[in-house]
């Protein structure tokens, strides 16, 4: 397919490691701002209990994930070799919200965010846990079904996350524990100080 045009200033990046929040900062963001709306990605993990297909994420099986990518219709993609899993930006999606009008939020990692800034020059804000430490509690409470190996390896992610890409971004949110609200105001104030018409 053929990768959409946006306007300036209708894609953002909102990212972090796992567990930092940047998901429910977007959810708490497009709640109250009528204008901006999440990108669904793609991914070949399986749904976790409770998550809707192009809702949560469009889950493909791995062959027709990679299909999507040949046909052009997965636009960018991230493989995270130690969970076998593969992620990536699912076109129609983006194009439908385009088209729209909306701003489009966007929780990619960092071969995303970098696709996004050079692509449509995305504003990059990178959520940051008030602890690292904090992280597996965080992973615990939100999927009590995860294994404490893949909360080891989300964490140990997490960790070379923030030692080695903080610095690619445009902005840091911290998201301490019983702050979410501040983080939440925080990232809407910098969208409005970009001239992103979340509002509307």
């Amino acid at each position: 397919m053929t990768i959409p045009t946006a306007k300036p200033k209708q894609i953002a990046v909102i990212a972090g490691p796992t567990g930092s929040g940047e998901s429910t900062i977007t959810k708490a963001i497009i709640d109250r701002c009528p204008n901006a709306a999440r990108l669904v990605t793609a991914t070949t993990r399986t749904p976790r209990a409770g998550e809707e297909h192009g809702k949560d994420y469009y889950f493909f099986s791995k062959e027709d994930f990679l299909q999507k990518q040949q046909a052009g219709e997965i636009l960018e993609v991230t493989y995270i070799e130690n969970r076998d899993t593969y992620y990536g930006a699912y076109g129609p999606d983006l194009a439908d919200k385009l088209a729209k009008g909306n701003i489009v939020l966007v929780n990619p990692d960092i071969v995303g965010a970098k696709f996004y800034k050079e692509r449509y020059n995305a504003t990059t804000i990178f959520i940051l846990p008030g602890d690292l430490n904090e992280l597996p509690a965080r992973l615990r409470a939100r999927n009590p079904e995860m294994s404490e190996e893949e909360i080891a390896k989300r964490y140990e992610n997490a960790v070379s996350e923030v030692r080695d890409e903080r610095s690619f971004y445009d902005y840091e949110v911290v998201n301490a524990n019983g702050k979410l609200e501040d983080a939440v105001l925080a990232t809407i104030s910098i969208l409005e100080k970009e001239g992103y018409n979340i509002h509307a």
